[in-house]
Formats: C-alpha cells, sequence, structure tokens
C-alpha cells in the first residue's frame, strides 16, 4: 500500500498554551503531510497560542482555528473538531497533541491502514511502539489504564487510551454525537466504544509517544478520574450492546 497521503485530511490540534510548540509541530506537519490542512481548536489560551495562529492564517490558508470562550476539556475540543470535519467534507480527521509528544514523522504510518480501516490508533503498546523520555510513574499508570480498561469492557485493543488517531469521517458521521457525554479526557474511551459497537474497523500502528519539552501537562487528577468513569460507563454500555 502506498503512504500517500489523501487530498481530503484534516489535522486536528486541540491546545491550550501550547504557543511554544505550534511553530515546530506546524513544520513537521508540512514536512510530513505537506497537502493536509490543519485545524487548531484553542481553549482561550491565555499564552496568545490562539493569536499566534491567526497570524498564521494569513499566511497559509489551509489552517483554520476555532477559540473557544475558555478551558472546556479535550474531549469536547476533539468533538468540535469532528463537527467540523463533517461539516466541511473532509474524508479523514487525524487528531494528534500539540505538545510535540506524538511524532508527524509517524502520520504516514497510519495513513498507510486508511484503506483497510475506519479508525486506526497510533499505539505505545503494539510492535514499534514504545514511551520514551516517561517517567517510570507515568509508564506504570498508562499501562495499567489500559489493562483496566481491557479487562472491565473485553476489548482486545492495546491502546485505548491513545490520542493519536486517524478517524474515517463517515464514521464520525453515523456516530450518535450527542450521546457523548464525557468531555475531558475519558472521550478517548467512550467514542472508541462507540465506533466500535457501530462495526467501525480497527487497526493498530505502533507509535513511540515522547514526554513533552515544553510547557506543563494537562493530565490532573481530576482528568485521570474522568478516564476511570469513562471506562466503567463503557463498561455498562457494553453490558446491553457490545460492538461486533
Amino acid at each position: 500500500m502506498t503512504n500517500s497521503q489523501p487530498d481530503s485530511l484534516l489535522i486536528l490540534i486541540c491546545t491550550y498554551n501550547e504557543r511554544d510548540n505550534l511553530p515546530t509541530l506546524f513544520e513537521q506537519i508540512q514536512a510530513h503531510v505537506p497537502n493536509a490542512k490543519i485545524l487548531v481548536v484553542d481553549d482561550n489560551s491565555p499564552d496568545g497560542t490562539s493569536d499566534w495562529v491567526e497570524g498564521q492564517m494569513k499566511l497559509n490558508p489551509s489552517i483554520s482555528l476555532i477559540r473557544r470562550s475558555g478551558k472546556l476539556g479535550l474531549g469536547s475540543a476533539i468533538l468540535a473538531g469532528m463537527e467540523f470535519a463533517i461539516q466541511n467534507g473532509y474524508e479523514w480527521l487525524l487528531n494528534l497533541d500539540a505538545d510535540l509528544s506524538h511524532s508527524p514523522s509517524a502520520i504516514p504510518s497510519l495513513l498507510d491502514r486508511r484503506e483497510e480501516s475506519d479508525i486506526v490508533i497510533g499505539s505505545r503498546y503494539v510492535e514499534g511502539g514504545g514511551m520514551s523520555g516517561c517517567s517510570w510513574r507515568r509508564v506504570f499508570v498508562s499501562k495499567c489504564a489500559n489493562a483496566y480498561a481491557r479487562r472491565i469492557i473485553g476489548w482486545s485493543v492495546r491502546d485505548c487510551s491513545s490520542a493519536f488517531r486517524l478517524y474515517r469521517v463517515s464514521s464520525l458521521k453515523s456516530l450518535r454525537r450527542d450521546e457523548l457525554r464525557n468531555p475531558g479526557y475519558g472521550f478517548l474511551e467512550e467514542v472508541l466504544w462507540h465506533l466500535l459497537a457501530q462495526g467501525a474497523r480497527l487497526n493498530e500502528v505502533g507509535i513511540v509517544y515522547t514526554e513533552r519539552r515544553e510547557g506543563k501537562s494537562k493530565i490532573s487528577i481530576q482528568e485521570a478520574l474522568s478516564a476511570i468513569n469513562a471506562i466503567h460507563s463503557v463498561a455498562k454500555l457494553q453490558k446491553g450492546r457490545r460492538p461486533e
């Protein structure tokens, strides 16, 4: 399969205080997927992230921005990006973190699997995947959370909490998006369950997650609890309606 990119690819970047990381991230995206469009969903970052993106929009018409009123959560930001992709007729939506923990150099590998998939996850826990520069506590918590989700929900998915994902937009359009309740990190498990429940084809591609170099992590105790609550909510759904 060729690694050429589709003509209709939107790259979604959800931000809060990522002004220092975006120049490098944009440059790397341009190097690896030069024809992709970029959408930034910014939660009114006080560091001027939205202002910087608006400046880039004047130079590059392939860049778009949704400036939100405040810090409303990763899940709701991704959902806003999904709605944008649907409304603007994109074929594929690729979400990756703004902090350079997800290398754009891995995007072609995810795109290589698109013809056989409705969702492709950039996975830390399949062949070729891993974590670099992370504390042992972060690695331990991540592995335990994924193992817990597989046990509670019954998934075979190795990395259900990775935000590095390629979505077929037609599958997102078929989702009952009004049923997606979790505005935080738990959205990742929630939307994954709904996609699998409607028969979406899933593949995982190994990627190396690298700890952020600039800025502070957005993951708080509240967000961790949000993800755990999402796993239990999905487990309840699973009892009534199992994905194929």
